[in-house]
């Protein structure tokens, strides 16, 4: 029994370290380490939900037991982790994937724990088919949105840089800030909606071919 116990909590951390790849190669707030131990914690919280209290059951005590009742937390618990990884800043939400990837190898550590390994394994590919092969696609056919802040000396040059923006992202309104510097320099920020294989023609390639404004950030 301690032997198919600890062959759940090694495929379990198997599959979360797969997962867990992905996220370390693309950078993202959640990597290798948090989706091992997402796995290896949902798995062994599942294998002591079901199996953890058998003597007290086998007693002579009036109680009631429920096999799900620990493991049925883990799907609360995990959403405070994964609220961690979604950051809003400047009208952008980002981590929305690494959040929903941690719930998900939450669940198949749940399913590895259960003993239900061909479900998870089969979980573990189509997820990083999810991450790895969409990112492909979507990096190259798909948009994103990009903040970008630059800075003109005057506001005619400003707004000529931002209606330049604005000609290649018609199909969204995009989000225009102006703020005026200690140095009389207007400093603007836009949210656009661009090709992600576009975003250095479309964006830096665009202000930079306008005199006086400079690029601050682009992100």
């Amino acid at each position: 029994m301690e032997t198919d116990f600890i062959l759940r909590l090694l495929i379990a951390t198997l599959c979360g370290g797969i997962i867990g790849l992905e996220r370390e190669y693309r950078a993202k707030e959640a990597g290798f380490r948090t989706h091992f131990l997402v796995a290896l914690g949902s798995c062994l919280f599942t294998i002591i939900s079901i199996n953890g209290f058998t003597d007290v059951v086998n007693s002579d005590l009036k109680t009631s037991f429920d096999p799900s009742r620990i493991a049925s937390q883990i799907v609360t618990g995990i959403g405070f982790i994964g609220a961690g990884t979604i950051i809003f800043q400047k009208h952008v939400i980002r981590g929305l994937t690494t959040a929903s990837g941690l719930w998900v190898t939450a669940a198949i550590g749940m399913a590895c724990g259960s003993g239900m390994y061909e479900m998870a394994i089969a979980t573990t590919i189509l997820v990083w088919i999810c991450l790895e092969l969409l990112y492909i696609l979507i990096h190259r056919y798909g948009k994103r949105n990009t903040n970008i802040v630059f800075s003109s000396p005057n506001i005619e040059t400003a707004t000529k840089a931002i209606n330049c923006l604005r000609e290649k992202n018609r199909d969204r309104n995009p989000h225009v800030e102006i703020i005026k510097d200690d140095k009389n320099y207007y400093n603007v920020t836009m949210d656009i909606w661009v090709k992600r294989k576009y975003i250095q023609e479309n964006t830096i390639g665009i202000l930079t071919g306008i005199e006086g404004v400079e690029v601050l950030s682009i992100g």
